[in-house]
């Protein structure tokens, strides 16, 4: 237990054979039941998990027989969580990319009542840009920025990050089985936790890499699907959260904006075919386009502001980054929330 409550972790793997051993080996022991779920691994991942079952009889082995990417996983593992009535469940991958001693890092804002929900932030120290390979450096810099803006978590970053924790609250709250099972998932759920007004913690955390891990995942080609996954989720978190659970005024500044952007995008492409038919831009389709692209700025601007003051309450106390141990002479609790 951690801090009288029950602490679950749950591992989602998918032919992690080289380093699903060494994952479990690091778990300290206050952790009640670590979970694996095998998404239908095709080497011999299960074969790893079963001899750990020899060894940790905390150790829950759940497997898919099809594949259903991350998010599946981690919903099968959630659900059991749930029906066992655990107070804390924490979110590890089985690639050995987690480092164990940031775990009280994410668990004492929940275990203290700070925060519904903690995140692993890795872009905060700095040592993301040197570890991390650049194009999913910016990659994930690029998605931060527009799931910002899709779920109103304005003060958190590095939403690519699977290292979480949650509390029961949280854990009874979401539908497990719709959420977004690829690589997409800590989006969408950032997403389905501000319409339910969960407080967020953005823990920093340290990025581990070149490890023996092996990924699957190609930034380039899930980009452009995530973008759209957000687009979407924007969208629906507009209308239940401000339309059907609580009406708010921000709603006309997008409608407003998106109506001048569309009205931008007519007038430009209007004023580019009569410089190429006739060889010189109209004026007054020049000054609205102007006109139009102005106001269409200035009402996104406006509700991204009030979107943030509509959300300012879920904004958790910034916390310290975890310092090693020869920088300092004792070891108080690694992070502690500041005012």
């Amino acid at each position: 237990m951690y801090k009288g409550r029950t602490l679950c972790v749950v591992i989602p793997v998918f032919n992690e054979a080289s380093q699903i051993e060494k994952v479990i080996e690091s778990l300290p022991d206050y952790v009640d039941k670590i979970v694996v779920v095998d998404d239908a691994s095709t080497d011999d991942t299960g074969d790893r998990i079963s001899r750990c079952q020899a060894v940790y009889p905390h150790l829950v082995a759940l497997r898919h027989d099809v594949n259903q990417g991350c998010g599946g996983a981690l919903a099968t593992g959630y659900l059991w969580a749930a029906e066992n009535r655990m107070d804390i469940v924490v979110r590890m991958d089985g690639d050995g990319q987690m480092n164990p001693d940031d775990l009280p890092a994410l668990l004492n804002p929940i275990a203290d009542g700070i925060a519904d929900y903690a995140k692993g932030n890795r872009l905060v120290t700095g040592e993301a840009y040197r570890r991390m390979p650049k194009i999913r450096y910016f990659g994930n810099a690029f998605l931060s920025l527009l799931t910002k803006i899709a779920s109103g978590y304005w003060h958190v970053a590095d939403f690519q990050s699977g290292y979480t924790a949650m509390n029961a609250a949280v854990l009874h709250t979401i539908d497990w089985r719709r959420m977004y099972k690829r690589y997409g998932q800590p989006n969408d759920l950032m997403v389905r936790l501000n319409v339910y007004n969960f407080r967020v913690a953005d823990v920093p955390v340290e990025p581990v890499y070149h490890v023996g891990e092996r990924s699957g995942i190609r930034l380039q080609s899930v980009i452009f699907t995530i973008s759209w996954l957000l687009v979407r989720m924007f969208l629906w978190r507009m209308k239940e959260k401000y339309i059907i659970r609580d009406f708010h005024p921000l709603i006309f500044f997008y409608i407003l904006g998106g109506l001048f952007a569309a009205s931008t995008m007519i007038l430009s492409i209007r004023i580019i075919c009569c410089k190429w038919v006739s060889g010189f831009f109209p004026p007054t389709s020049s000054l609205a386009t102007m006109f139009s692209f102005m106001s269409s700025s200035l009402f996104t601007l406006f509700a991204m502001w009030f979107d943030m003051e509509a959300n300012k309450d879920l904004k958790c106390g910034s916390f310290q980054i975890r310092q090693k141990p020869e920088e300092r002479e004792s070891r108080p609790d690694v992070i502690s929330p500041q005012p």
